[in-house]
């Protein structure tokens, strides 16, 4: 880091923290951009590390099977923000569109109950929170005018660490905060080559089995490691602040990232690696230390949580909490899979502007400790976009010139390059390919998702069972395209960049 931390003024400043705030926990959410579950160096990946996320899953709890409500940024925040799925919230509940005002976020609902609120980096987004009705970004009032010149040209240039550091400045010591870290890391794109001068061995970075081990996509995943321990850095500072002024023991602490790692097939698709992501939860004065539990939880689940343990009242009525609270676990000494029938759903609409008249690529998702369910609402799609994109005078850009549900890298490049080469077309068509419209993983046994155990007979019984687990979970739940099609969700405006692609075969909209 390029400046060193100042912490003489806050201690002087913060340190007859009144009884009554600390009677309620304060509580900091640190939410990476894009990172997987496998990378971070608690998990055993090599190529990185995160000694402060260690930190915390070492002093609090490890959730080996914690689900994203969704693999983009804008649906997934928008429902750990309103612990509501993604099917739930209208416009909010897709990407780049609004974020309706009924839909009150449980930062909002901490406010009103006394806490002091306030967020750096990337809050809920993108999108456009002020057409939903909203004066400030739903994640809380924005502190960001602290700058630096970050160590490449991949990382974004606010300082989150400082601007925490103005939040506990200028905030209420007689009330509890809540304070959102949301870093733009490691979000694409990467300064390609950074791992050199961090000195990384592609030989620590092995890719999941969906992607060709080669050292193109070695070293993409080597830049990606070292814009993950920039948003582990700012956490440091931010839990050493938090320790010199007293307050580390009564912070509820959580750690985790929106969606999985911007690679093919992996974010924006609700497999493994685009849905299952890393969580570390601390609180040293109520949750014990050292556990690691395998039950599966999902982001809804977190939301009610943070109600419960504020003594914060959920939303009734039509717009109750979807998730359940993980009070019990936290505060217990529990170990490993405590509820063999734990369970969570993600789900996705429209990633990027991919498909003909801005259509979507609908999926449910249905997680067990063993098993991924999946529901493709529109097989005759294609799922990472459509092939061929149009240049701005309606005019062909060429084969393969689409596929802009993934995030431009190295890594798309090499298969692009190599549809038709005998050892990297398989990996491009894994990435590209339709889909069937039901799909299913053991994930313990496949947890890169390539053997799709859908319509064979041993797991014939197991299908059965979790689609109407699912299709029933999503009529109770008014979910649209378990209701009636959900043509709904092809309606809402899209605020970011829009692209052109030619009409399907046929003529159709579909």
């Amino acid at each position: 880091m390029r400046h060193p931390l100042t912490l003489i003024a806050l201690v002087v400043t913060l340190a007859a923290t009144s009884v009554a705030a600390r009677e309620r926990p304060n509580i900091l959410i640190a939410i990476s951009d894009d990172q997987s579950f496998a990378h971070t160096s608690f998990a055993g990946y090599r190529a990185v590390s995160t000694p402060h996320f260690d930190r915390v899953a070492r002093n609090g709890i490890f959730f080996e099977n914690a689900i994203a409500a969704s693999p983009g940024c804008s649906p997934s925040r928008a429902a750990l923000l309103t612990g509501r799925h993604t099917w739930q919230i209208e416009e909010a509940g897709t990407h780049a569109s609004s974020f309706p005002a009924k839909y009150r976020t449980f930062v909002e609902l901490l406010q009103d109950n006394g806490y002091t609120a306030g967020h750096t980096g990337k809050g809920w987004g993108p999108g456009n929170y002020e057409l939903g009705g909203r004066q400030h970004n739903p994640a809380g009032p924005g502190f960001n005018e602290r700058l630096l010149d970050p160590p490449t040209k991949g990382i974004n240039k606010v300082d989150y660490a400082r601007n925490f550091e103005d939040f506990l400045a200028q905030r209420n010591p007689e009330q509890p905060f809540v304070f959102w870290y949301g870093a733009k890391e490691p979000h694409r794109k990467f300064e390609k080559g950074s791992y050199l001068a961090a000195q990384k061995s592609l030989a620590d970075a092995p890719p999941p089995a969906f992607l060709p081990d080669h050292p193109e996509i070695r070293a993409d995943l080597a830049d990606y490691c070292v814009e993950i321990e920039w948003f582990d850095q700012h956490l440091g500072q931010m839990l050493a602040m938090l320790e010199a002024v007293g307050e580390l023991d009564n912070t509820i602490v959580i750690v985790t990232s929106d969606n999985g790692m911007a690679f093919p097939r992996a974010k924006a698709n609700v497999y493994e690696y685009g849905v299952h992501v890393p969580l570390a939860i601390m609180w040293s004065a109520q949750i014990p230390a050292n556990r690691r539990v395998e039950d599966v939880v999902g982001f809804v689940d977190m939301t009610a949580t943070l109600l419960d343990l504020t003594g914060t009242a959920p939303p009734q009525g039509e717009l109750a909490l979807s998730g359940t609270s993980l009070r019990e676990l936290l505060l217990s000494d529990r170990q490993g899979l405590t509820r063999p029938d734990s369970f969570a759903y993600a789900a996705r609409e429209r990633h990027s502007s991919s498909r003909y008249n801005n259509l979507s690529y609908p999926q449910r998702a249905l997680r067990t400790s063993r098993f991924l369910y999946i529901k493709n609402f529109a097989p005759e799609r294609w799922p990472a976009g459509d092939p061929v994109l149009l240049d701005k005078d309606g005019k062909s850009l060429g084969p393969h010139s689409g596929y802009t549900d993934i995030d431009p890298c190295p890594s798309q490049d090499l298969l692009l390059a190599g549809h038709s080469d005998a050892e990297l077309s398989e990996y491009f068509h894994l990435a590209v390919d339709k889909r069937p419209a039901e799909e299913l993983y053991d994930i313990l046994a496949d947890p890169s998702c390539l053997r799709n155990l859908a319509d064979t007979e041993a797991f014939a019984a197991i299908q059965k069972d979790l689609r109407q687990q699912l299709e029933s979970y999503l009529l109770e739940t008014g979910d649209p395209r378990q209701v009636d099609g959900g043509d709904i969700w092809e309606t809402y405006p899209r605020y970011s960049h829009m692209r052109k692609f030619p009409p399907p075969a046929g003529g159709s909209n579909k």
